[in-house]
């Protein structure tokens, strides 16, 4: 794919040459050298785009609410960006949302500004860090200008329905000063290839006062291996909500990182998983604190079947001088087969002693007494252990802050449990 900035060209040659050199992320009791992670086909392929939603696939138009007006939503089919709509409100208050590629072309300073620039994730952090810029074929560049409130969520959806498709997508959202944004994202892919890799990346900017709300379901097949990681950078008074729904089929690691860098900010992350089949799971979630009177929140649920090996890491770190500041986690893993295994690590790293933390954590099979009590009234054990997992996502799913998240992960959970 060509790209016509000097800045990102030249980015993206280092980025090549430093994913030769550079070792893999070496996430906690998950060994990832075996998994593929370079495939055969990273170019976007010939595709038509749609110029209406009744034109979409099937499985586009069901992530949509046909019945109501679709105002801001962008649809990528295998990495090639098929349709796009914005309010006339949004972009005359200077809101942009646009596919990567079309944004460093029409706003290469903006873009630039900032892409892997902060201290989180950048460039050189890993080989899969390196290999997201070398090989980027999509994603999408959200701005919200100062004082500007986005009435609508913008939706993302990006879909694949080819074996030779792999997906190097990289997301900006910045939200500044007193901004406020609803960003929606879902991966989903039809088709089933051992040859396909997900390097997904995800920077979020929230500036002094603005609040950003991030949610996001994945349901890439079983053929996909997947690396993503979604980080945010709050300022003072910034709040960052993640509602989060990583219900792949494959191979998965997911970080999801965020910086509470300004003095009272705030974050809260839910997550929601179920594993099935034989995949093995990573997923972490890292709150730093360096503001001070900074607050953050982890919630993690989820449910393993068959020989799924999953886990969960929560991590809250409170940095030297972020006084004040209070770091919460829990973290619940129910295992519904003998053969399948899940383990969850709170972790809280204090360097400061004027602050409060507390953390939650367990793993274990499902309650036999519960399945025997709703199986005494006559329920079947497979809808007992239906309404068993139902009842254990609950507290998750109804804090999710982005209603359209849960309508989708019903159906999702759904389908994980009857396949």
């Amino acid at each position: 794919m060509a790209i016509y900035t000097t800045w990102f060209a030249e980015l993206r040659q280092a980025a090549e040459d430093q994913a030769a050199t550079l070792p893999l992320p070496t996430p906690d009791k998950t060994k990832i050298t075996n998994w593929n992670f370079t495939p055969k086909q990273t170019k976007p392929v010939d595709e038509e785009v749609f110029t209406s939603l009744e034109a979409a696939p099937g499985v586009v138009r069901a992530l949509v609410d046909m019945n109501k007006s679709v105002h801001n939503l962008y649809v990528q089919k295998n990495n090639i960006a098929a349709f796009t709509t914005l309010t006339e409100e949004a972009s005359k208050q200077g809101v942009i949302f646009s596919n990567m590629i079309d944004a460093m072309m029409i706003y290469p300073d903006l873009v630039k500004k900032y892409y892997m620039c902060a201290d989180g994730i950048r460039v050189d952090s890993h080989k899969l860090a390196a290999l997201n810029t070398a090989l980027l074929n999509g994603g999408v560049f959200v701005y919200v200008p100062e004082n500007v409130v986005v009435a609508d969520p913008l939706q993302a959806i990006f879909m694949t329905d080819r074996a030779d498709v792999s997906l190097y997508h990289h997301v900006i959202i910045v939200a500044e000063a007193h901004a406020k944004v609803t960003y929606v994202e879902n991966y989903i892919s039809t088709v089933e290839s051992d040859e396909q890799v997900a390097n997904l990346i995800s920077e979020v900017y929230v500036g002094a006062h603005a609040e950003v709300t991030y949610g996001a379901v994945d349901t890439l097949n079983a053929g996909v291996t997947t690396f993503v990681h979604r980080t945010a950078y709050v300022g003072e008074h910034g709040k960052m909500e993640w509602a989060l729904g990583l219900m792949n089929y494959g191979n998965t690691v997911s970080e999801n990182v965020t910086l509470l860098k300004g003095d009272d900010s705030y974050a809260d992350s839910k997550t929601v998983v179920v594993g099935n089949g034989v995949q093995k799971q990573n997923f972490t979630t890292n709150i730093i604190h360096t503001g001070k009177r900074s607050n953050g929140m982890i919630l993690k649920h989820g449910v393993m079947k068959d020989e799924t090996s999953s886990i969960f890491n929560g991590i809250g770190h409170i940095k030297h001088g972020a006084t004040g500041s209070n770091a919460e986690q829990t973290s619940r893993v129910l295992m519904l087969d003998k053969t399948a295994r899940g383990d969850a690590n709170p972790i809280l790293l204090i360097d400061e002693d004027d602050v409060t933390a507390g953390h939650a954590a367990s793993a274990g099979r499902v309650d036999e007494m519960q399945l025997y009590y709703l199986m005494s009234r006559g329920i079947p054990r497979k809808e007992a252990e239906r309404l068993v997992i139902h009842g254990f996502l609950a507290p998750v799913m109804q804090g999710l802050a982005v209603e359209q998240v849960q309508k989708q992960l019903v159906d999702v959970i759904e389908a994980k449990i009857n396949s």
